[in-house]
């Protein structure tokens, strides 16, 4: 489990982090919150499972183990995220081609789509924020309004036409 934690930050570390200015403040916050009340939190319930003793059978002191492992091996990714991000600076598209932060409106197949094109640190498909490394952003980068993209992902192939850039 080491080894895919240390390849995805040796990954990582190839590759630029983009964001947000409100996505670097949510992941300063988190890592404030993980450093502080967090830490004490786990520290606390360590300490309770040291006092019942025996902490070769016991459950709760290898959870809280585990969960700090989890906790640090976060915190030292925050701390990476936080110190190389580039921010994302978006003009409402003065350039007139979609760019990293670009808000586009799509017409795929029959339905019209809004996306807004974010790093993949901060994609969310559910909030309609794709990453700039998926398959949807990465083909409609570099495009002007009026453009068509071709899609092709594993199960479907399709064109979209950009009806506008914000």
């Amino acid at each position: 489990m080491a080894s895919a934690t240390v390849s995805k930050r040796t990954t990582q570390n190839l590759r630029n982090i983009y964001l947000t200015l409100e996505g670097l403040q949510k992941a300063r916050q988190e890592l404030s919150f993980l450093k502080t009340t967090k830490r004490d939190e786990i520290a606390g319930t360590i300490a309770l499972a040291v006092e019942m003793g025996n902490l070769e059978e016991n459950a709760e002191y290898d959870a809280a183990l585990s969960e700090q492992s989890m906790v640090e091996n976060r915190i030292f990714e925050l701390e990476q995220i936080v110190r190389e991000a580039k921010i994302i600076k978006h003009d409402t598209n003065s350039s007139g081609f979609i760019t990293i932060g670009s808000t586009v409106v799509l017409k795929m197949d029959k339905d019209v789509e809004e996306f807004t094109i974010v790093g993949s640190i901060e994609a969310n498909p559910a909030k309609k924020m794709i990453s700039n490394e998926s398959l949807v952003g990465s083909a409609l980068l570099g495009r002007r309004v009026g453009e068509e993209a071709q899609i092709t992902t594993p199960r479907y192939s399709y064109k979209c036409k950009i009806l506008e850039i914000r």
